[in-house]
C-alpha cells in the first residue's frame, strides 16, 4: 500500500484520495547535501515543545495547538507570516523545501494549490517537527474538522493528507508506520485519554512502515492512523503541512 516514485504527479494524488494506497514516497525530493545543510541551519537556532504534545519539538504554531481556544486561536493567525518567514530566513540562501512543495502542487494538480484559509485568514504553513532519540510520536489521526468543528470550509473536505520533507534521521528508527483501521473522532478520544495519542502496539501490525532516507517527500492518508518509531540515535527533523482535497476540479489546499 505504499509506492516510490522519482517526481510528484497528479496520478499518485489521486491513488491516496481513492485509497488504491496508503502512502507515495518521492525518493530524493531534496538532495542529500541540500537536505543535511539546511538541517543545520533550520536547527541551529532552536526550536520550541507542543503545548499539547511536549515530548515533540516544533519550530512555528501547529493549528492543532490552539484547540479551539480563543487566545491560541488569536496567536495562531497573528504568528502566520512571521513563522512563514522564519522558515525561509533559516533555510536562506537555499530555497524552503515546503516553498518547493506548494509549487509542486500547484504545477501538478489540474486546479492549482494554494494556501488554505480559515475563518477568513490565511494559514500557516511549514511547520518544522523534532523528535529526539528514544521518543515515540504516538499513534494518532489529524482530521481538519475535529480542530475546527464549527467550520464548513474544513468539513468541505473530502480527503487530507499529511507531506513530510525529511531533513535529518537517525541511523535506526524513525520509521512511519499506518494502520489500516480509521477510528472515529470519538473512539480515538476515548482511547487517547489526556494525551495527544495511543501506545502504537494497542492497534498490533501496521499496514505500511517506512524508513524515510534524508531528502525525502512522503504523502499520505492523515485521517488513518500513524505513529513514529524511537530513533536510537540523532534526531529525526521533518517539515510537514497538510494537503486538502475538495474534489477533481478544485484546488488542493495546504496548511499546518
Amino acid at each position: 500500500m505504499l509506492i516510490e516514485m522519482d517526481r510528484l504527479d497528479c496520478d499518485a494524488i489521486e491513488k491516496i484520495v481513492r485509497e488504491d494506497v496508503f502512502a507515495i514516497c518521492v525518493r530524493n525530493f531534496i538532495d542529500y547535501e541540500t537536505a543535511t545543510s539546511l538541517a543545520r541551519k533550520i536547527l541551529g537556532h532552536g526550536y520550541h515543545k507542543y503545548l499539547n504534545a511536549p515530548s515533540i519539538g516544533r519550530i512555528g504554531m501547529a493549528f492543532y495547538e490552539a484547540e479551539n481556544q480563543q487566545d491560541l486561536m488569536a496567536n495562531y493567525f497573528e504568528s502566520v507570516f512571521e513563522n512563514i518567514n522564519e522558515l525561509r530566513k533559516r533555510c536562506a540562501p537555499y530555497a524552503s523545501p515546503i516553498d518547493l512543495l506548494r509549487c509542486m502542487l500547484d504545477e501538478v494538480w489540474p486546479a492549482g494549490a494554494g494556501l488554505e484559509t480559515l475563518y477568513g485568514r490565511k494559514m500557516y504553513v511549514g511547520l518544522s517537527r523534532v523528535v529526539t532519540p528514544g521518543v515515540t510520536f504516538l499513534a494518532h489521526h489529524d482530521i481538519f474538522f475535529k480542530d475546527a468543528p464549527d467550520s464548513f470550509q474544513a468539513r468541505s473536505l473530502q480527503a487530507q493528507m499529511a507531506a513530510n520533507v525529511y531533513l535529518s534521521m537517525p541511523s535506526k528508527g524513525g520509521e512511519l508506520q499506518i494502520w489500516g483501521q480509521e477510528l472515529s473522532p470519538g473512539e480515538f478520544d476515548e482511547m487517547r485519554g489526556e494525551s495527544y495519542g495511543i501506545d502504537p502496539a494497542v492497534l498490533g501490525e501496521p499496514m505500511v512502515e517506512v524508513c524515510p532516507n534524508v531528502g525525502d517527500l512522503i504523502l499520505f492518508n492523515s485521517r488513518r492512523m500513524h505513529a513514529v518509531t524511537p530513533g536510537m540515535d540523532g534526531i529525526r527533523l521533518s517539515l510537514s503541512c497538510f494537503v486538502g482535497y475538495r474534489g477533481p476540479a478544485m484546488p488542493l489546499s495546504f496548511w499546518s
